[in-house]
């Protein structure tokens, strides 16, 4: 039997680096569900935008413990191509596909605020509060909120140069969903979903299975902070879901209960 979400509910969607610009069918199925009369809020990455842009200023990337250390520098072009670059264009797409959408960052009337993740690795944030109100607004409006993941310094430097921090995407997302108490978090990715030790999707996770899969090692890289993303907002969100976005209509056949990718609940 399908599980159908009612349409009055907010659905969060991460869509970002791996799939962003892919060709993949994300931004009709973004407009197809705004046109169910779905509340569509997008969160977007663009790690491989930005280590481009990177490259092109000639910043050699520096890591820590395996972690991108992101300097002045690295934060200044990450700013400008997430909340330029890439949140412009995904914008003009949603437009150009037939529905209307409005660009946000976390920075948008202080929607994300947050404080030093690691001092060793500069000016990356650890998300300590949402406001939703910048986003509950665009939806009032009729339309689809577009959020780039920074967030605004709690306890900037007195020169400010510290004012605005990166934060991790998928982090962002669920953030957002706990706070909207939205009906789904669906992440967009380029695997078909969590995969077993057998490298065997695993279709349906509860919490505690998911936790289990971190703790163990199974689950790893990129996929932890999705899936301790969908964890954490279960505390008010309906469900998560890690589908494969290179598949056309993944995201609609998601929204209407087909079996696709990994759910969470």
């Amino acid at each position: 039997m399908r599980e159908r979400f009612p349409g009055d509910n907010v659905i969060v969607v991460k869509v970002g680096g791996s799939t962003l610009g892919e060709s993949d069918s994300t931004t009709p199925d973004i407009v197809t569900l705004h046109k169910r009369g779905y509340r569509v809020v997008v969160v977007h990455g663009g790690g491989k935008v930005i280590s481009d842009w990177v490259r092109r200023q000639g910043i050699h990337p520096e890591f820590v413990r395996g972690l991108r250390k992101t300097d002045k520098a690295t934060l200044d072009v990450a700013v400008a191509v997430l909340c330029g670059l890439v949140n412009a264009q995904l914008v003009a797409e949603i437009i150009s596909a037939g529905s209307d959408a409005v660009g946000l960052s976390g920075i948008s009337g202080g929607m994300l605020k947050g404080e030093i993740l690691d001092p060793e690795l500069g000016y990356v944030g650890r998300i300590i509060d949402v406001d939703p109100r910048p986003i509950l607004g665009v939806l009032a409006g009729g339309s689809i909120p577009v959020i780039a993941p920074t967030a605004l310094h709690v306890k900037p430097s007195a020169n400010g140069v510290d004012r605005i921090l990166n934060v991790n995407a998928d982090t962002s997302a669920g953030h957002i969903a706990r706070a909207l108490k939205a009906n789904c978090l669906i992440f967009q990715t380029d695997v078909s979903g969590v995969l077993d030790l057998e490298r065997r999707l695993i279709p349906r996770m509860s919490r505690r299975q998911a936790l289990e899969l971190i703790e163990s090692g199974v689950a790893g890289g990129g996929m932890i902070p999705k899936i301790e993303a969908c964890t954490d907002a279960l505390e008010t969100v309906g469900s998560g879901h890690i589908v494969d976005g290179r598949i056309a209509g993944a995201l609609v056949a998601c929204v209407d209960g087909e079996a696709i990718g990994t759910r969470i609940v």
